[in-house]
């Protein structure tokens, strides 16, 4: 019997044997970790390199069964094509048929106990050369007995009956599983309709009709049908097909001779049409829903806008589509049709309206750019009417006599357009895009009507003055924090200018009063601060074209003219001023420059008003910086005060090149003083070096040319005068510029000397002299090194 001791005497005996047995473990432990240090230190014994692991294949098995089996059906299409064309006539009647019923036969039987082996893709390609092989049995049998049936018409017999086989073939329960045979008996029933109209000498009406219908009809499978080849084929059927009939009746639509031809393609584009809500109806995702609605929507249009056009005048084709395409639109409002199709219909529609609006482009540039061409013809005398105002340079478009309507139409609909949503963007632009169209009615509806030239102006000058006003009245709102609307009115305005401006041209009269009247009101629309980037270098511009026409009026000389265009950058520096928006101030600035350069242009021909211009230009240039955020143009205007003052003295004929640098010179070193006194850190070459090179090197060139003394004497004494100061000041410029024109100086006085003695001695003195001085100068070539960077380092010290 087993003995138990006493539960003292057990867990004594039970806690010795577990501390036996991890003082094992710990021992164990501490081996391993030795003899993995060992093994670690060791380097593994050379051994032969493991072998290679074999190439992966390069192909995948499934992959190289289909393509050995599709090269073997294609050898085997190829072999009983060759044979039916080129061996058929060996046989009798009875072999053909026995040969061609058995072959094809077995052929079809085939896949069935090949699938039932589980050979699918082998049935696959045996049952696609039975279905080519029945293509060639209707070859033969036409060969043999229907040879003198038209060709296109027994096509389309056989491709009918093909089809209805293939797929008799492919829906039969021993076959049910191939996938080949229903996609060929789709393709396949492509054809029929189409060579049956052929056949038939349809003519185009009757072609397209076959197309559509077969389109219909593959759409009608794409949606009905559950295999995915099926789908995919009836789908690229639908869509080709679809496409050819529906491009071919919109053709025959746009080339319609009359009413009758054009209802019968509008048929055939309504079909087209239904074609595409029927798909749309049927399918589910919601990108395809609106876009076949829209190509239903522009398909509708073209039919119902070509039956229209037809019977309309060719000047009223544009707004026969464009009615079609605002009714749609409407028609889609007031219907209850799903969202993804009131977004494709609305598609529709605004292509429409995008095209037609595209139609005016012409006439909106004639309107724009054709009064350019009175520009050569200034004053030459008043049109009879606004289409001679506006056709001076180009050529009158056809068909334009409808052009404001389209505008005007498009225009309202947009207006229209959101209008339970105001404040949204969407409705902004909307806003921004009528207001657009609608100056674009105005500006061509004058040359359309062609009323009277002072007509024609009063009626611009309208549309700018209406539209600044629109402009004005605008205000930024959250959804167009950069006020999109007013932009879309204040550009078209400005834009209107231009061409009213370059219209008045033709008489003295209307160009004063239009100039004059085009300044007061883009002036008065600069006021407001989010139309003044636009309208206030308008304005200066207006007023520019206004001072030369005043003064050209008035028989003055261009010089003259061009002290009264001066006003207009003084009254740009004036407005500048105190203007806030850099983006208003900037424009104005430029604007201003550009009139001071054509007054500096108009006066340059006269020395004397040319002075006066500049010294103007200074003036003004001056009185802007002032201001601090205009600072460093105080240097522009200097040099205009000095150009002033050559351009002066030269109109006075004075040659003297002191009167030309003292008055740069001077204002220079004043600058000079003023900034090292501001900076004491500034270099002595930026602050005094410009002033300094401008006053003694012209004056350095002319004495040395001037066989007088007085002005080397005065030359030198003046340099003579800023090298002590250099010296005194320790200042680098003065004291090197100085010196330098000094010792050039002296060197003049004594030149006349010098060429003196050297006649005077021999020829052999020159040259001994020349190696007495390369000699002392070897000699002491050391102490001239150092003698030399001490000077370096004296002038290093100084400023």
């Amino acid at each position: 019997m087993t003995y138990f001791p006493p539960p003292p005497e057990e867990l004594r005996l039970i806690d010795a044997e577990l501390l036996q047995l991890d003082a094992r473990r710990a021992h164990l432990l501490a081996r391993r970790a030795w003899l993995l240090g060992v093994l670690r230190a060791v380097p593994p014994a050379p051994g032969p390199p493991p072998a290679p692991a074999p190439p992966g294949p390069e192909a995948a098995a499934p992959r190289v069964q289909n393509v050995l089996l599709l090269l073997g059906g294609v050898l085997l299409t190829v072999a009983a094509i060759a044979f039916t064309v080129v061996g058929w006539g060996s046989l009798g009647i009875a072999g053909r048929s026995l040969v061609l019923g058995g072959v094809t036969t077995a052929v079809l039987a085939a896949p069935v106990p090949l699938r039932s082996r589980g050979l699918g893709s082998t049935a696959e390609s045996v049952a696609g050369l039975g279905l080519a092989l029945t293509v060639l049995d209707a070859y033969a049998l036409h060969r043999v007995s229907f040879a003198q049936t038209d060709g296109t018409a027994y096509a389309a017999v056989a491709a009918a009956v093909l089809a209805a086989g293939w797929a008799a073939y492919g829906l039969l329960p021993p076959a049910g599983g191939l996938r080949l045979p229903l996609p060929a008996a789709l393709a396949a029933a492509q054809l029929p309709l189409l060579l049956w109209a052929v056949a038939a000498d349809a003519g185009t009406y009757g072609v397209a009709t076959a197309v559509l219908v077969t389109a219909g009809a593959d759409t009608a499978a794409a949606l009905r049908a559950s295999a995915p080849a099926v789908r995919v084929t009836a789908a690229l059927g639908a869509c080709g097909l679809g496409a050819w009939g529906a491009l071919t009746a919109a053709w025959l639509s746009w080339t319609a001779p009359g009413p009758g031809a054009a209802a019968r393609a509008a048929a055939l584009l309504l079909l087209a049409a239904g074609i595409a809500v029927a798909a749309a109806r049927w399918t589910v995702s919601e990108e395809h829903v609106a876009g076949l609605a829209a190509t239903a929507g522009l398909l509708a249009v073209a039919a119902v806008g070509g039956t229209a056009r037809s019977a309309l005048p060719a000047v009223w084709t544009v707004p026969a589509y464009l009615a079609c395409g605002i009714a749609l639109s409407a028609a889609v409002r007031q219907g209850r049709l799903p969202q993804p199709a009131r977004r494709g219909a609305a598609v529709a529609s605004g292509a429409v309206q995008g095209l037609a609006v595209l139609s005016a482009v012409p006439l909106v540039g004639v309107a724009l750019l054709g009064p350019a061409g009175w520009v050569p013809r200034i004053w030459s005398g008043a049109p009879d009417g606004a289409r001679e105002a506006v056709t001076a340079g180009l050529v009158w478009p056809p068909y334009a006599q409808t052009v404001p309507l389209v505008t005007a139409a498009v225009a309202a609909v947009l207006l229209f357009a959101d209008r339970r949503r105001p404040g949204t963007a969407t409705r902004s632009r909307a806003v921004a895009g009528a207001l657009v169209l609608g100056w674009a009615s105005v500006l061509v509806l004058p040359p359309v009507l062609d009323v009277p030239y002072a007509a024609d102006l009063a009626v611009l000058g309208a549309l700018t003055a209406g539209l600044l006003a629109a402009a004005a009245s605008m205000r930024p709102s959250p959804a167009e924090p950069q006020g999109g609307a007013a932009v879309a009115a204040v550009v078209p305005a400005v834009v209107t200018s231009v061409p009213l401006v370059l219209t008045s041209l033709a008489s003295r009269p209307a160009t004063l009063a239009v100039l004059a009247t085009v300044t007061v009101v883009l002036a008065a629309a600069a006021r407001r601060p989010h139309l003044s980037p636009v309208t206030a270098p308008a304005a200066l511009a207006c007023g520019t074209g206004l001072a030369c026409a005043t003064g050209a009026a008035a028989g003055w000389e261009p010089q003259y003219t061009a002290l009264l265009v001066l006003v207009v950058p003084a009254v740009a520096a004036l407005f500048a001023a105190p203007t806030a928006q850099a983006r208003t101030r900037v424009p104005v600035e430029a604007a201003g420059a550009g009139a001071a350069l054509l007054a500096v242009g108009l006066s340059a021909r006269d020395a004397s008003m040319l002075s006066l211009v500049l010294t103007l230009c200074a003036v003004i240039v001056s009185a802007t910086a002032v201001r601090t955020d205009r600072r460093p143009l105080g240097h522009a205007a200097a040099a205009l005060f000095v150009l002033a003052a050559w351009v002066r003295l030269a109109a006075w004929d004075v040659t003297t090149p002191e009167a030309y640098t003292l008055p740069a010179a001077v204002p220079a070193l004043a600058v000079g003083v003023l900034r090292r006194r501001r900076d004491p850190r500034t270099s002595s070459w930026t602050a005094y070096g410009p002033g300094l090179a401008v006053a003694f090197l012209p004056s350095l060139a002319a004495a040395w040319a001037d066989p007088h003394w007085l002005r080397p004497l005065l030359l030198g004494a003046a340099a003579l005068a800023v090298t002590l100061l250099g010296a005194r000041h320790r200042l680098r410029a003065p004291l090197a510029l100085g010196g330098t024109v000094l010792v050039l100086d002296a060197l003049h006085e004594l030149a006349p000397y010098l060429v003196q003695i050297v006649g005077a001695l021999p020829r052999w003195v020159p040259p001994a002299l020349a190696g007495l001085l390369l000699l002392a100068v070897g000699a002491t070539y050391e102490r001239r090194l150092r003698d030399m960077r001490r000077v370096r380092e004296v002038l290093g010290r100084m400023d």
